[in-house]
């Protein structure tokens, strides 16, 4: 792991095709790793990598301010990693380079190799066989970059950095990375590694989710993998990691025609959806089948403890939502719990008559966020709910923050998992505050519920592993 981690933690970096021409992916690769993204290099913030620099580029002798040199063998320090922005032509070259000056880790942004074609592919493997000689580790090529945000490290030409936090995502396009990354920023989710791996010529996914194990930030696995090279040596790795930290993939390419699109978009063969199917449910492994499924679930297992049992409580204002929520529930194989005669008397000293008396609990539409409060403790402190989905239709006796507030310390106090949909309401304060304290806060009922559905089937897994 010492070579992967080098990627992550280096204590130097190269850029070999740095440039000083702004719109260069060389000019914005060097910037960000010196400044760390794009709006603070434009307010003349230096908040990036913290360890040496050094630019690669034969015709300057400095750029953005910093020394550069003609050949990475001429820099007169050791270097951790190099990141490519050069020609493919020139790649096998730099490689030599880097393998003479004892470079461990090297990022190929350029493209233009097995996603080409046999003459690309043909290149890519010369590109291997020669940091094999070296034994350097390689990410790529055809690959948006890295970030380590722990590190202070965006070695990327993406133009955001995503906040700190528990989650870790590999991905096998650059372009959804950008997207996830300001999806990241609307939804409070935090990354401790960031990573396009584009052709995988070397480094792979089971290579990236065995170091993620390893990673103290790391607390949950989220990937968008649209084929693997090694099936078998992924699903091993996986059937591993999966016991100590909950890994979520989302495969795509899982149509005849989304299976050719992924052959031209990173040079890989997508395979039979159905046997990747049968081994991600046998290794442990949480599918996902779209992209809000994907985030829905990260969130959930990143931030929310695992419940001790499957007994489910939705609590609403409103039948319909509350319907909604529980067809969701039981399509997914999962269960509401049912309410204990206590639990009924103490929900009736704070319901009107007319509540539901059943679960779903609907404590009716004039509730106030008084209510809410009250009825949310009874059902987090009671011995058959082992977790609680709440909804909340806006009205204007709601208070929808002041109830968020409660929520929070409802569930720091009882240590139980909630999901919450305060439904058709979007950026609010209210859902904010909740996403910041890592509560999954989704305008859609079904996608509330489907956040549970990531942390029983966390449970299940872990209870056949005799691990809980």
């Amino acid at each position: 792991m010492d070579s992967i981690k080098s990627f992550f933690n280096p204590s130097s970096v190269a850029v070999i095709g740095a440039s000083s021409k702004k719109g260069k992916v060389g000019n914005v690769v060097l910037n960000n790793i010196i400044y760390g993204s794009y709006e603070n290099q434009k307010n003349n913030v230096v908040g990036g990598f913290k360890g040496n620099i050094y630019p690669i580029n034969p015709r300057a002798d400095d750029i953005s301010g910093i020394k550069a040199y003609d050949s990475i063998i001429k820099v007169p320090s050791e270097v951790d990693m190099a990141v490519l922005c050069i020609p493919s032509s020139a790649v096998l070259g730099a490689v030599e380079d880097c393998g003479k000056k004892g470079v461990k880790s090297i990022v190929i942004i350029t493209a233009g190799f097995s996603e080409m074609g046999d003459k690309g592919r043909k290149l890519e493997n010369e590109i291997l066989a020669r940091a094999k000689k070296y034994n350097i580790r390689i990410i790529g090529p055809n690959c948006l970059g890295i970030i380590s945000p722990f590190s202070d490290l965006n070695a990327s030409f993406g133009d955001a950095v995503p906040n700190r936090g528990p989650i870790s995502f590999a991905s096998q396009s650059g372009a959804l990375c950008t997207s996830v990354i300001q999806y990241s920023f609307e939804e409070f989710l935090g990354f401790a590694n960031f990573v396009s791996i584009g052709n995988k010529a070397d480094v792979d996914d089971a290579d990236l989710i065995e170091y993620f194990r390893s990673d103290p930030n790391t607390k949950c696995i989220m990937l968008y993998i649209e084929s693997l090279k090694d099936a078998r040596k992924f699903f091993e790795t996986a059937r591993k990691v999966v016991r100590e930290k909950p890994v979520v993939a989302f495969k795509s390419g899982f149509t005849e025609e989304g299976a050719k699109a992924t052959s031209s978009h990173t040079g890989s063969i997508a395979g039979s959806d159905a046997a990747y199917e049968a081994a991600f449910r046998q290794s442990g492994v949480f599918r996902a089948k779209t992209l809000s499924e994907l985030f829905d679930a990260s969130r959930a297992l990143a931030y929310q403890p695992v419940p001790k049992g499957e007994n489910i409580a939705i609590l609403t204002n409103a039948g319909g939502p509350g319907v909604l929520a529980a067809d969701k529930v039981y399509s997914l194989g999962m269960k509401l719990t049912t309410l204990s005669d206590e639990t009924k008397e103490q929900l009736d000293r704070i319901c009107p008559p007319n509540w539901s008396r059943r679960n779903p609990v609907d404590i009716i539409g004039d509730s106030t966020a008084k209510r809410y409060d009250d009825a949310l403790k009874i059902l987090m402190t009671a011995e058959e709910v082992d977790a609680v989905i709440l909804l909340l239709s806006p009205t204007a006796m709601a208070h929808p923050l002041n109830l968020a507030y409660r929520i929070v310390d409802i569930h720091e106090a009882t240590g139980k998992p909630i999901a919450v949909s305060f439904v058709g309401m979007v950026h609010q304060e209210s859902e904010n505050y909740l996403d910041s304290q890592g509560i999954p806060e989704i305008e859609y009922p079904e996608r509330a519920v489907f956040a549970m559905y990531a942390l029983i089937e966390r449970l299940r897994f872990l209870k056949k592993e005799g691990l809980m």
